[in-house]
């Protein structure tokens, strides 16, 4: 049987029906099936998504299909790298939403995408680099730091002096996600300012291990704390 050809809006249905489906190891497979230059389009649609469910999905996914297309084509998976780069660019006219996630995903999935990307990942939060003010942003870019620090925290080392400062910040998802991130840096230049979250009690969410995850930003500077052998 011919392989169906998926165009346009028929494409970006058959894309979202996968992202939603109760499989989603069938689903990624269903994906890596579909042509990845005409599928990456619709993953990108579904990156400013107002579904949290489907746009971490999607991150996922871009990760998958990406990193699957480099092993056949880098340049291919060079280029779409690029797009995400540049919708984080003032120029571009977007925002950028998702763009540092899906970097990371693809990253933590191919080892040569992650040695020629990571430091632009790093650089998103240097204030002496591609520093990004908005918070939503920030929130992807320290999430994006915590997923390659996961797998490959070796290529991004220099964003440990950065990170203390967003322990400190307003926004409760910025600060949990800098917590979680330390830690899994086992940064000791955080060890004063994560015993300061140890009382705060705000709720954020967490994607980890393909699942959205609710967490106390004390409970995320409890585990970094641990992680670098507690001394209160």
């Amino acid at each position: 049987m011919d392989t169906p050809k998926w165009q346009g809006r028929n494409l970006k249905r058959r894309v979202l029906d996968l992202l939603t489906s109760t499989d989603l190891k069938q689903a990624l497979n269903e994906l890596c099936r579909l042509p990845a230059r005409q599928v990456i389009n619709p993953f990108f649609s579904f990156l400013s998504g107002t579904d949290p469910a489907v746009r971490w999905r999607a991150i996922t996914a871009m990760g998958v299909v990406v990193a699957r297309l480099a092993t056949k084509d880098m340049e291919g998976a060079r280029v779409i790298m690029r797009r995400l780069i540049w919708s984080l660019n003032d120029e571009s006219g977007g925002i950028g939403w998702g763009a540092p996630e899906a970097m990371a995903e693809i990253m933590a999935r191919h080892d040569g995408l992650a040695r020629e990307y990571a430091h632009m990942l790093v650089s998103y939060v240097r204030p002496d680099g591609n520093f990004l003010e908005h918070e939503l942003l920030q929130r992807g870019a320290i999430w994006a730091l915590g997923r390659l620090a996961r797998v490959k925290a070796d290529l991004i080392q220099d964003c440990i002096p950065h990170l203390p400062s967003y322990l400190e910040s307003k926004d409760a998802t910025v600060r949990g996600l800098a917590a979680w991130t330390m830690g899994l840096l086992r940064s000791e230049t955080a060890r004063s300012p994560l015993k300061a979250l140890l009382a705060d009690n705000a709720e954020i969410q967490l994607y980890l291990d393909d699942k959205l995850t609710v967490r106390r930003v004390s409970d995320l500077a409890e585990q970094a704390l641990s992680a670098l052998g507690k001394q209160c």
